[in-house]
């Protein structure tokens, strides 16, 4: 089936968001650095940002959904994180403001360059909204924050449990009011749409590499027995999908 083909099946997009459509990496970097200047300490702020997010983050969902942590929305675990990291890296005297500061700075990530054009042209065909980790308040200022015009929040603090479980993917067409296969997956994580694709979810694949950093490890290419639709940007999968 050709990828315009899809795209006349498909009535809602709905996106993963951290890598996807903001650059969480260069926007964390980018607010540590402000505070440097204010501050004067030397931080290496790009080691910062990977532990926040790949260990603070990624970590304490496993632990969550292993049931050796209670849950907690992303904003409380990622300020427990960021508690633990600014001793660790040797950041001192920072007030109280300065530490909300930074920690809210998941709320102001910056969209990727093509981001706001793109979701606004798929926005035109399709109903177009987050799936993500992220909570409510984080996503919908986030979205302030980037201009993103998304038609609806869906968040894992909807049904109190994180990608991949069945309940996030299942969440979206529940909330939409959609049958799954009406409803495609949009990633740039190959493993969220394997696992989308597991619960009838058509799949959209967005290359971001820039997302993995400078020495991360690409998760490869793309399976397309798996993956519906291939782009190289939003801009490039509106093209695809007819929007």
């Amino acid at each position: 089936m050709s990828s315009a083909g899809i795209g006349d099946q498909v009535r809602a997009l709905v996106f993963d968001v951290f890598g996807t459509v903001v650059d969480w990496r260069s926007s964390v970097i980018k607010a540590g650095e402000q505070l440097s200047q204010e501050t004067g300490q030397t931080v290496d702020w790009p080691g910062f940002a990977e532990e926040w997010r790949r260990v603070g983050y990624h970590e304490q969902i496993a632990r969550i959904r292993a049931g050796t942590a209670p849950y907690e929305t992303t904003d409380v675990f990622m300020r427990h994180k960021l508690d633990e990291l600014i001793p660790k890296y040797g950041i001192r005297g920072l007030s109280e403001q300065q530490i909300d500061w930074l920690h809210k700075v998941w709320h102001r990530l910056d969209p990727w360059t093509d981001s706001v054009k793109g979701l606004t042209r798929l926005k035109k065909k399709f109903v177009i909204a987050t799936l993500s980790n992220g909570n409510v308040a984080l996503l919908t200022n986030m979205a302030k924050h980037g201009g993103l015009p998304w038609d609806a929040i869906l968040s894992a603090e909807l049904v109190e449990k994180f990608k991949p479980e069945p309940e996030m993917y299942l969440s979206a067409g529940r909330f939409l009011g959609l049958p799954m296969d009406q409803v495609m997956m949009t990633a740039a994580h190959l493993r969220d749409l394997y696992a989308s694709r597991e619960h009838g979810m058509k799949t959209g694949f967005v290359r971001r590499d820039p997302e993995w950093g400078p020495n991360g490890k690409i998760e490869g290419e793309p399976d397309r027995a798996r993956i519906d639709v291939a782009a190289t940007s939003f801009l490039d999968l509106a093209d695809q999908l007819g929007a």
